[in-house]
């Protein structure tokens, strides 16, 4: 039987303790998260993460992701600079399979992740 699982206010969880953002361009900036749940075959996963102020590279090749932000600010861009996008609040997000880029988070941020990653075959 397959149970169905609820979480309740996001902006509340406890994501755990922060650490240094490995791929950050700012010195000091850290990040935090909390899984929630992943698919049995590890293709899909959910959870909340959390990312002080500063700038870093991302890399969606391996899966897209989509990000409801929950709280803060920032500015996403793609690596070559073009399709900036600011976000905020309510905001949802999507980096497509494939996409890499640079997050400028202005305000302490907090958002809702799904990353999905296509099967290989």
């Amino acid at each position: 039987m397959i149970d169905p699982q609820s979480f309740g206010d996001l902006s509340s969880l406890d994501v755990g303790g922060f650490a240094p953002k490995p791929t950050t361009l700012t010195p000091g900036q850290q990040e935090a998260a909390r899984k929630l749940w992943s698919s049995e075959d590890g293709l899909t996963s959910i959870g909340v993460w959390e990312c002080t102020p500063g700038h870093f590279t991302a890399d969606r090749t391996g899966g897209g992701e989509y990000c409801h932000i929950l709280s803060g600010r920032a500015t996403v861009c793609n690596s070559d600079g073009s399709a900036s996008r600011d976000i905020g609040p309510g905001d949802l997000l999507i980096l497509p399979q494939g996409w890499t880029g640079e997050w400028i988070i202005h305000a302490q941020m907090r958002k809702l992740y799904i990353i999905s990653a296509a099967a290989s075959g």
